[in-house]
């Protein structure tokens, strides 16, 4: 436009025209950093992480909420660091990727770390990102799901890195009990970064591409001397059976976004909200007849516990927690009627159904999430006590074992227990017992409860006169293998045919809905840690 012609223009038109450039230019310059963030680090970075057989922080989300959900928080954010270079080093987005979006129809906050971007580590301004959303999620009442694949502090910003990790610790321990938090670890997770993981309720692993320790190879090697690899370090095999730091690994990233989005579906969505429902089709008063021949009329002889949950649960679906880790028992979540129930269960097929420390710790820390938010507690027991010996004794038995007692004496939700055979010593009392405050407390036919067994029992009673013996373990039999002596004493609330459990514990369970009971007020308890 020729300056005459603008000469001859009203003001009004000039004004609106250098506005309307303007405006262009600045929605222009937009759209390009919204599509920086989406491009993350780049594609040859993203075809890097593709080629280690893993999805990007956006794909990842994509899987994870339902489709068309997510709504994302901070696109735009950058780092604000000039040392060492920085200042010409940016990417929008600043390595993680955090919004909301729903999971089943329901709301969750999401924050997915981008391997593409900076190794995905953590700065001042990613920090901020993540606990804005941690905020959100305790304000609004709704889980938090963290994808974590990164390379650990963003070492350019020293200790602006670390107070980003301690701000995403605090409020990790604020949320706990509030709202439901989840990690997945689907690349690398080290140093400081593990212990947000850590302070969750519940850590996946990935297979092959996943690894969580708080020193690498590298220094291990350095401070120790010992030659160890990454795998053999934090891989995915030794914290699912041997430290039980991680719940669960799967075997790409596409199962274990399939299996969170199924874990969710039976959490609320907060310790304000009841228990998780879920239509069922199968009956609530199905009978199995096959539970009344599953326990061996030899007490010596196992079975397989998890054979009695899937029969009287809904549809036979069983969320098994921990599957790895502590194998003689076994925790997780199911529904009857509909609705979500926690399950703890003793193993006869491991060692026994025996409680150790490992046992009694992952047992703990599972009962304490039931009651922390709203899930009934359905107990199977089939315990012959605490496991004996040396190394359990000096590794604090007594310490590790009096968590699970704990756990379950402070719950208030509704505690259902079934003794299907052995309840004996301390191990009955600590298994939800009548009198750690337990509602409905039943029994199977082959129940036996008593403080041991009768063959240890008369080895004692009847040390001095061993020719009795024989005789002696049959009337301890008699007297106490079964479970008349404590129904008689009102320590049972009744004795059932096995069949029937699966109708008896609903009904139960729709009885103890409005179940309403509160510990003494206190500051906060002191569990022996």
């Amino acid at each position: 436009m020729s300056s005459a012609m603008k000469g001859a223009m009203p003001l009004s038109a000039r004004l609106y025209a250098t506005a309307s450039t303007k405006g262009t230019e600045i929605k222009a310059r937009i759209e390009d950093k919204r599509q920086a963030a989406y491009a993350g680090g780049g594609q040859k970075r993203i075809d890097t992480q593709h080629q280690k057989g893993k999805l990007t922080a956006r794909e990842r989300i994509e899987l994870l909420v339902d489709p068309g959900t997510f709504r994302e928080y901070d696109a735009f954010v950058e780092h604000q660091c000039t040392d060492f270079g920085m200042a010409s080093q940016k990417i929008t987005g600043d390595g993680v990727v955090t919004g909301v979006g729903k999971v089943n129809g329901r709301t969750t906050y999401v924050f997915s770390q981008d391997f593409t971007s900076f190794g995905g580590s953590l700065s001042k301004t990613f920090a901020a990102k993540v606990c804005k959303i941690m905020d959100k999620a305790v304000q609004v009442g709704a889980p938090v799901v963290g994808l974590n694949d990164s390379g650990g502090a963003r070492i350019q910003e020293g200790v602006d890195s670390l107070a980003g990790y301690a701000e995403i610790f605090q409020r990790n321990v604020l949320a706990s009990g509030v709202v439901p938090q989840i990690s997945l670890i689907m690349g690398p997770c080290a140093g400081g970064a593990v212990y947000s993981p850590a302070l969750t309720d519940f850590t996946f692993m990935v297979r092959g591409t996943s690894y969580l320790f708080v020193t690498g190879p590298d220094v291990v090697k350095a401070v120790t001397n010992e030659t160890v690899t990454q795998e053999e370090l934090g891989g995915a095999g030794p914290h699912t059976k041997k430290s039980g730091v991680a719940h669960d690994a799967f075997d790409n990233d596409v199962v274990a976004l399939a299996r969170t989005r199924e874990l969710l579906s039976y959490l609320p969505q907060s310790n304000r909200a009841p228990s998780a429902l879920r239509y069922s089709t199968d009956p609530v008063d199905r009978a199995d007849a096959a539970l009344d021949t599953l326990v061996p009329s030899d007490s010596h002889k196992a079975y397989d516990i998890k054979d009695v949950v899937t029969r009287i649960v809904d549809d036979a679906r069983f969320f098994e927690i921990m599957p790895e880790y502590a194998r003689n028992i076994v925790i997780g979540f199911a529904r009857m009627g509909g609705r979500s129930v926690g399950i703890v269960g003793n193993q006869p097929l491991v060692s026994s159904g025996v409680l150790d420390i490992d046992a009694s710790v992952k047992a703990a820390r599972f009962v304490r999430f039931c009651d922390a938010f709203n899930i009934p507690l359905i107990t199977l027991v089939d315990v012959p006590g605490f496991l004996p010996g040396t190394q359990q004794e000096h590794n604090g038995i007594i310490r590790e074992g009096a968590k699970l007692l704990y756990a379950y004496a402070e719950a208030t939700v509704p505690k259902i227990a079934i003794t299907t055979r052995k309840a004996y010593g301390g191990a009955q009392c600590v298994m939800s017992s009548k009198q750690l405050r337990g509602d409905i407390n039943l029994a199977w036919p082959t129940a036996e409860l008593a403080v041991m067994g009768a063959k240890g029992a008369v080895e004692i009673l009847w040390k001095r006169d061993p020719e009795n013996r024989a005789k002696a373990e049959d009337e301890y039999n008699r007297l106490f293998a079964n479970p008349l002596p404590a129904a008689q004493r009102g320590y049972l609330d009744d004795i059932i045919t096995p069949s029937t459990t699966r109708q008896r514990v609903i009904e139960e369970l729709e009885i103890l809905q409005d179940k309403k009971q509160q510990n003494p007020l206190k500051k906060h308890d002191n569990m022996p840690l």
